[in-house]
């Protein structure tokens, strides 16, 4: 079934060829119009140059082809200046697009030392009234004291306890 799903390498190739020749013919067609399209614009703007004998017929042409040179500066300048100010209007969108991308540096936070009920109270506003506390609900253990303990506090000073035992070293060496 694969084999027969492929196609030859002959007929890839012929596909291939056929493609190229249509795709040739189809610029060639499209530069042709672009060409025509050319032509038509320049005699539509740039008609002939006729030059007459006579100087007064001179000067009046040189009239006309200033007045046309004026008009096509101020369509320049008028396109010049769209331009430019769609190229400021797309810079300008780009900087917001970027900034609320978030792009930009965020500073640091300072640390701020706050009990529970002071950030409940800076949430809530003036109407929270209940404090918390926090070590309620911990659990609470009974320390029990040792009865050994108990005659460690009693024995008092230090000194003392030593000198009973220096006692019952002497009874040993002897």
């Amino acid at each position: 079934m694969a084999d027969e799903k492929r196609l030859s390498a002959r007929r890839k190739h012929t596909l291939k060829s056929c493609m190229l020749v249509v795709a040739n013919n189809l610029l060639e067609a499209e530069s042709n119009v672009k060409v025509g399209e050319r032509e038509k614009f320049l005699a539509e703007k740039c008609p002939p140059l006729e030059l007459p004998y006579s100087k007064d017929e001179l000067e009046q042409l040189c009239k006309t082809l200033h007045e046309q040179i004026d008009l096509s500066e101020e369509e320049r300048y008028g396109t010049e200046f769209k331009l430019n100010m769609v190229l400021n209007e797309v810079r300008d969108l780009n900087i917001k697009i970027v900034d609320l991308r978030g792009k930009f540096k965020r500073p640091r936070l300072k640390k701020v030392r706050m009990s529970a009920d002071a950030m409940l109270k800076a949430l809530l506003g003036s109407k929270h009234t209940v404090n918390m506390d926090l070590r309620a609900n911990l659990k609470q253990v009974k320390k029990e004291v040792k009865e050994e303990d108990k005659q460690l506090r009693e024995a008092g000073d230090w000194r003392k306890n030593i000198e009973d035992k220096s006692d019952r070293k002497k009874m040993f060496d002897s």
